[in-house]
């Protein structure tokens, strides 16, 4: 009896690591900053993390079935421009060059830009499906197009003026803790949380991901249409990509096509530090969360800190080469 009791407790120290380092962070940096755990940083963290947390729940699906997209941060640029081109206030959009155009819907403007995000996420998932393009070169080359649409498309301008109801998408306050405003956007990241998470565990396209990831040719003898669920795969992370863009643009009140760069590379740090395994077929949402949270808390404790950017970097990489050794170090005592 006691020792399935230490096994069970061993089972659950191995399954909950991710969250005991987050708690040690918070804990070490609450010592070293007297600012870390006031009301008004640990909300702008969750602020400042969110939208690298709603790409980071759509990329872990990429990597969950052993694959990897490198597209998100442009199409969050792409989304962005195109979305706020649609809903700049009346006399600086379109209307200007265009007396007789009427006035676009906020919606309509949202749901162009997120079908434009999300048409890149169907092509990124044909091109793996179908010609067995590697992910890695197959989303490079999507990334590449559309970081230059977006360009092209605003001639490098940002866009301004933006309607009030856009802003409202990401700006709106819904309530205050000790004096910090909690925005409508850590609710729309909550949410995406929530939906992944269900996705992953409750339906059966979850677990046929998850039977891609470990082995897709076991899946297709299981009756798994392995093409169908990988386009699936890639439309979602394109329309999480897609949803951070418009995210985005309401927050800051413009959209810029310089914007989103590494957005990709954080997200696919964060779902790697809370445990989705490159090697395929192993994910938690639960542990994803805390992969976003800590590397929040890691940016914002060093920028409390006041420790220079560049180190910054060299700290990042160093903890996703440690998270990557200690996966495959994993892997290699379960196989």
């Amino acid at each position: 009896m006691n020792g399935k009791k230490t096994l069970n407790a061993k089972q659950w120290m191995s399954q909950n690591s991710i969250w005991v380092v987050l708690i040690f962070m918070a804990a070490l940096m609450s010592i070293l900053s007297p600012t870390f755990l006031t009301a008004k940083n640990i909300v702008s963290v969750l602020t400042t993390e969110s939208i690298t947390g709603i790409l980071a729940v759509g990329v872990m699906w990429c990597i969950l079935s052993k694959g990897i997209d490198l597209s998100p941060g442009a199409l969050v640029a792409l989304t962005g421009v195109v979305t706020s081109s649609l809903a700049q206030k009346f006399e600086y959009g379109a209307s200007r060059l265009f007396p007789n155009l009427p006035d676009i819907p906020v919606v309509v403007a949202i749901l162009a830009g997120l079908a434009v995000g999300t048409f890149f996420g169907v092509i990124n998932g044909l091109l793996i499906a179908y010609t067995k393009i590697p992910a890695f070169i197959a989303t490079l080359g999507t990334q590449l197009i559309a970081r230059a649409l977006a360009q092209l498309y605003t001639n490098a301008y940002p866009i301004p003026e933006l309607k009030q109801g856009l802003k409202n998408v990401a700006q709106f306050e819904l309530f205050q803790i000790s004096g910090a405003s909690v925005t409508v956007i850590i609710i729309i990241f909550i949410i995406f949380a929530c939906i992944s998470g269900f996705m992953l565990t409750q339906t059966r396209f979850g677990k046929a991901v998850y039977a891609i990831g470990g082995n897709d040719q076991a899946a297709r003898v299981a009756g798994i249409n392995v093409e169908k669920n990988i386009i699936k795969v890639y439309t979602w992370c394109a329309f999480c990509a897609s949803v951070g863009g418009v995210l985005l643009a309401a927050r800051s009140g413009a959209g810029n096509s310089s914007v989103g760069v590494n957005y990709e590379l954080d997200a696919i740090a964060a779902a790697t530090v809370g445990g989705t395994s490159h090697s395929g077929g192993v994910c938690r949402i639960s542990g994803v969360i805390a992969g976003i949270l800590i590397m929040g808390i890691l940016k914002n404790g060093m920028m409390l800190l006041k420790i220079s950017p560049y180190l910054q970097q060299v700290c990042k990489g160093i903890i996703i080469i440690a998270a990557v050794v200690f996966d495959m170090r994993k892997n290699a005592k379960k196989n």
